[in-house]
């Protein structure tokens, strides 16, 4: 089945389905879904809780702050999200957990994952999940940088609006995903439009020239200029690779 078939499938499991579509339910992204270029599932992991209250957390083994979610119970909602409804086989769909530990999300894994079918994506809450479920169940971990949240739920929807904006027919233009940061390596060139003079501030001659192979130029030489200033990581390959660079951005807090 291709992409022509089928839509881009995600699946998030939360303790606070009522997050989801939110802002993915308004501008291009709401649209893509009400046109059914892609859907959106958000499970409550509560479902599968224990006892009368419903439990999925438990203290940390060995002692400390806070709670973690437990294993047999996130594994519960991760085996009963990961089933291919049509064919009762396993889902192909890549399993991520947003994580403090995963490695950086970037523009070239937000690529592979908008060609895929989709993802299932786990948004932890409290101190973190058990360590078991993320070897038992194959979870990727992602983050989207170093800083801290509350939960996994804002990370997902910034990894699905990075997703849906490169699926065929959301954005208007093909070049918009093309030509802008992190493409190439690249942060992305100054833009402008009118009025010509603002506050003593023109738009650059050049782009006012008409002559595209000029353009060109200026763009990639400002593109250089801002990424050498801003983010040399980019350009030295440290950040290209993405093995290894720990970020704050978690089950637990992100």
């Amino acid at each position: 089945m291709t992409r022509a078939d089928t839509p881009w499938r995600a699946t998030i499991l939360t303790l606070y389905p009522e997050m989801f579509p939110g802002p993915l339910g308004l501008s291009l992204s709401g649209d893509a879904l009400a046109r059914g270029d892609w859907t959106l599932e958000a499970r409550n992991i509560r479902e599968h809780g224990l006892g009368r209250h419903r439990s999925v957390d438990d203290t940390p083994a060995g002692g400390g702050a806070g709670m973690v979610l437990r294993c047999d119970v996130l594994a519960a909602a991760i085996d009963a999200a990961a089933v291919d409804a049509a064919t009762g086989a396993d889902d192909p769909r890549p399993r991520l957990l947003m994580s403090p530990r995963g490695r950086p999300l970037t523009q070239a894994r937000v690529r592979d994952l908008a060609a895929g079918p989709g993802a299932l994506i786990v948004c932890g809450r409290f101190e973190g999940v058990d360590e078991r479920v993320i070897a038992g169940r194959g979870l990727e971990e992602v983050s989207i940088g170093d800083y801290v949240l509350s939960g996994g739920e804002i990370a997902a929807l910034v990894v699905l609006d990075a997703c849906v904006r490169l699926l065929p027919g959301v954005m208007g233009k093909m070049e918009s995903g093309v030509e802008e940061s992190f493409e190439g390596g690249l942060l992305e060139y100054p833009h402008y439009t009118r009025p010509r003079d603002w506050e003593g501030r023109a738009i650059p001659d050049v782009l006012s020239s008409g002559n595209h192979a000029a353009i060109a130029r200026w763009r990639r030489a400002e593109a250089e200029r801002i990424t050498a200033e801003r983010r040399p990581d980019l350009r030295d390959g440290s950040v290209a690779g993405q093995a290894g660079s720990r970020s704050i951005t978690g089950p637990s807090r992100s």
